[in-house]
This record gives structure tokens, sequence and C-alpha cells, in this order.
């Protein structure tokens, strides 16, 4: 199996992901779901009014929110298959972690944050959901096994700048 992720950083925060820790852990849940040949995903890194934009349009919610997820699943495209695209706000992963006060530590948080997104992210894409609490543990399950972490930090933070246990 080959992954190309296609990325770009549309936000003012930067240096928060590694292409190749993405791309590893989209190959690692690919593989784990049976799916084979050159795949293609879109991840776009923004800030809250762009995520916020995209959440009113295709989710009719009117505030920002830290990840979305858009499946294209369908026909191959230059002989690759197209998952879909990723969108992921780096504002939002910035102001859950304002509370640090070692920059390293708050940029090494940040940054766990955002795999954990990616891997959340690309979970949708690959069906699953968390309108259940069985579907919530389920998918919380999968992150914590694919990041290796507790299953209490599987989960994305709170909204409203809260903080994750873990």
């Amino acid at each position: 199996m080959n992954i190309e992720p296609i990325i770009s950083n549309r936000s003012a925060r930067k240096r928060l992901y590694r292409r190749d820790v993405l791309t590893r852990i989209a190959e690692g849940l690919c593989a784990e779901e049976g799916l084979t040949g050159a795949l293609e995903l879109s991840v776009l890194f923004c800030d809250d009014a762009f995520i916020q934009d995209l959440n009113k349009q295709y989710r009719d919610i009117d505030r920002p929110t830290d990840v979305l997820s858009f499946s294209q699943d369908g026909p191959e495209l230059g002989g690759r298959r197209i998952l879909g695209d990723i969108v992921i706000s780096l504002e939002t992963v910035e102001s859950r972690f304002a509370h640090i006060p070692d920059p390293a530590d708050r940029a090494a948080a940040m940054r766990d944050e955002v795999r954990l997104l990616f891997c959340h992210g690309m979970l949708h894409l690959l069906g699953y959901d968390h309108a259940t609490a069985e579907e919530r543990a389920r998918m919380a399950a999968r992150q914590a096994h694919t990041l290796g972490i507790p299953i209490d930090a599987a989960w994305p933070a709170p909204k409203e700048g809260a903080r994750r246990r873990g």
C-alpha cells in the first residue's frame, strides 16, 4: 500500500506536524482496514475562521471546531483511490494548550493533539463514527491502539479550551 498525503498549512501556526508521522498513522489504519493499492488523502491545517466557515456550510454549526473530515471515497483518479479530506484548526489546538507555561512542553502537547485529531479524521474517512456511546468507545479504542496511548487520552480534548486528562 502507498499513501500520499497532500498536506497544506494555511495556519499561522507552524511546525506542529511531521509528514512522515501522519503518513505512518494513515498507512497503519488503512492496512488494518484491509485497504490496498495507491491511496490519496488531502490534509489542510488552518485557523479558526476557515474551519468555522466549513463547519457552518457543511454542518450548520456556526463556530470553529478542531477537525472535520470529508469522505470522497470513490473511483480512482490517476491510478490512486481518493479517501477524502481532513481539515484541522491549529488555532483551536493552540488554544487548548495555552495553559502550559513551558513553550517546549506546550509544543509537544500540541503535536500530540494534532496526531490525535489526524487519526480521528482518518477513522471518519474509513467509516467510523461516534454518534453512540458504543461507536465512541470503538473509535477511542482504535485511536489509543494506533497512537500507542492510554484509552483515556485517546479522545480529542473537550471543546472550549478545556484540558484533557492523561
